[in-house]
């Protein structure tokens, strides 16, 4: 799938207009359902392949990319828990790794960053290297922006403009 029938894919099943409250607190007349797209393997599949030795992203949005990213690149990859699990092994990190490599952030939706910050900061407290990131939709409110202050480089496939733009007019939300 070229970037111009990923980008129509992305817009057909997961742009929705109308009032939403985001992650941010902040309210929206848009929003990008990214379980929409992130639940369709022929979407998943077309993900670039980051240039690192391990990925990494946060549960649960962005576990499917980061499955499909491994399974298409051959890299390892670990889950970075919201908080340590208080039962079992008591990890925020799950999958093997070793200190020192360096990770590749795979994110869904990106908007200030907040969950992506989180994310970096848990990684490099365990030891590992953070520098790039890949996120399939930048909504282009502060994120990019937050993560450089951290030193992470991200990289975003489309913005909400490249994703307001493709395609017909925007979908009504229905489950």
């Amino acid at each position: 799938m070229d970037d111009a029938a990923l980008l129509s894919a992305i817009r057909e099943h997961a742009y929705l207009e109308g009032d939403f409250l985001l992650r941010s607190g902040r309210r929206s007349s848009y929003y990008l359902d990214k379980y929409r797209f992130e639940t369709r393997p022929e979407l998943l599949e077309a993900l670039v392949e980051p240039d690192a030795v391990r990925l990494a992203g946060p549960e649960l949005g962005a576990v499917p990319i980061i499955t499909a990213a491994s399974l298409r690149s051959g890299l390892p990859f670990v889950i970075v828990r919201k908080a340590a699990k208080d039962y079992g092994t008591a990890k925020r990190l799950e999958g093997a790794f070793e200190a020192g490599e360096c990770v590749c952030l795979i994110e869904d939706v990106v908007t200030s960053g907040g969950a992506a910050l989180d994310t970096v900061e848990a990684l490099r407290g365990a030891g590992l290297q953070v520098r790039n990131a890949v996120c399939v939709v930048d909504r282009e409110e502060g994120g990019i922006d937050a993560l450089a202050r951290l030193a992470v480089r991200m990289w975003p496939l489309f913005t909400t403009k490249d994703v307001a733009a493709a395609g017909k007019g925007p979908q009504k939300p229905h489950g």
